[in-house]
């Protein structure tokens, strides 16, 4: 029987990334990552799935997505290192499942960036000013780039001021829509219209927490930051479980605000869904509406950008990327070799706009990271550790591979083979990392 492993605990000496995030600020960070860009967008798109009640699937969403979070916590505080998913997998699997996490992850990150640069130059900016999106992307993607390597704490900085913005357009939204039902404009009636032609109340919901669940992910982009916290094991459950309860609050009620205030129609009809309360209450210009929107997506690619680059060194520190992704700027210590490889390839995607397919396959991606998070919880619950860390129940993981398997069965059919492609791609990688692993032990 093979004998349990013991883990060095986390020292500040045990990495040569700077300790700088405190509970605060980490908490911050998750909470502007998951209050990003995809709550502007998708509400419509949620209504639309689940016949127009849209605060069902989001809660729905929640409670799946705290159960794939109690087991990143256990595992952050076990493992505090960068890597994330990917070193979990590789503890638990060996190099190849190890490899096929983080290349998840790192191609669902990079897509993102892209396609929220892009999503910068449009029509959001158009609202003030008309610029070549070339021109806007290869801008907005170097500046985020310099900022990330500047250093995790200025980036946190400018993530703190971004967030309580983004949270302001939402508070904005609720405000707007309680003042709408009080006005006698709203119908309460939505409020409980689950189901649809195509599908029953049940089955409505499931299909809207699909898309609900886009909304809460972004709390795994905060393990590969784990490394640079200054207390992991204290500071890492308390603000990841503090922003998604935040944020699902805010969520539940910015669902039952555009409900009540928008009719469904309108609401699924509209690319800019949340911009729909806000015309529909007046007495707020659009413009502002559109500057907080600047300001999500922003923040969004800015927390990808960092996660990406960390998931990059990690991977590269563990053998399954090249070496050279470990390089760290002097002074700075921060990745600027994989912080400039990750930029460059999300520049590469973004410019030719061919981000469509794969933006489409991100939730199925992550539910593979997931399952596979989840099922590592179990593998590597025989390592001891020196020091005290988070533990779930042994059930928790269990339903939450479970909640992976019963998200992925909604996902369509088109979407499946995109992201069977992309796995494909993935473990033919991975095959080529576990044999250099091998070679090399």
């Amino acid at each position: 029987m093979k004998p349990p492993r013991t883990n060095p605990p986390a020292t500040d000496s045990s990495t040569p990334l700077k300790r700088a995030l405190t509970t605060s600020s980490l908490y911050f960070f998750i909470l502007g990552d998951v209050l990003g860009a995809g709550v502007y967008v998708l509400v419509g798109q949620v209504a639309a799935e689940s016949g127009g009640a849209v605060w069902a699937p989001l809660l729905v969403a929640l409670c799946l997505a705290l159960l794939t979070a109690a087991s990143y916590a256990e595992l952050v505080t076990k493992y505090p290192r960068a890597g994330g998913a990917s070193h979990y997998a590789a503890l638990a699997y060996g190099p190849f499942l190890g490899f096929l996490a983080g290349f998840c992850m790192l191609a669902s990150g990079i897509v993102s960036v892209a396609a929220l640069a892009r999503g910068f130059g449009g029509d959001y900016l158009s609202e003030f000013i008309s610029l070549p999106v070339v021109l806007v992307t290869v801008v907005f993607l170097t500046a985020l780039a310099l900022l990330n390597a500047r250093g995790i704490r200025e980036s946190t900085r400018a993530n703190v001021v971004a967030t309580i913005i983004e949270v302001g357009g939402l508070l904005l939204v609720i405000g707007l829509g309680a003042w709408i039902m009080l006005r006698g404009d709203g119908d309460t009636g939505r409020l409980t219209d689950l189901g649809t032609s195509r599908e029953g109340p049940v089955g409505a919901v499931l299909s809207g927490a699909v898309l609900a669940y886009y909304s809460f992910v972004g709390f795994e982009t905060s393990v590969n930051v784990a490394e640079e916290t200054r207390d992991p094991r204290r500071s890492y459950p308390r603000a990841l479980f503090g922003a998604l309860l935040t944020a699902g609050a805010v969520y539940a009620l910015v669902g039952l605000a555009a409900t009540v205030a928008v009719p469904t129609e309108e609401l699924t009809e509209s690319s800019g869904p949340l911009l729909e309360v806000v015309r529909m209450a007046g007495g707020v210009p659009t413009e502002l509406f559109s500057a907080i929107a600047l300001v999500a997506v922003a923040n969004g690619a800015l927390l990808t950008g960092i996660m990406s680059s960390r998931l990059a060194y990690g991977m590269a520190r563990d053998g399954l990327l090249p070496r050279f992704l470990t390089t760290v700027l002097p002074g700075r210590r921060t990745p600027w070799a994989a912080i400039a490889t990750t930029a460059v390839l999300s520049l590469l995607l973004a410019l030719t706009g061919d981000v469509a397919t794969l933006a489409s396959t991100l939730v199925l991606l992550l539910l593979v990271v997931f399952f596979l998070v989840n099922t590592s919880l179990l593998v590597l619950r025989r390592d001891t550790a020196p020091q005290d860390h988070f533990r779930a129940p042994t059930l928790v993981p269990v339903l939450g591979a479970l909640s992976c398997i019963l998200l992925a069965t909604r996902i369509e059919h088109d979407v499946w083979l995109r992201g069977l492609l992309v796995l494909t791609v993935g473990a033919g990688l991975g095959v080529i990392a576990a044999v250099r692993s091998r070679r090399s032990s």
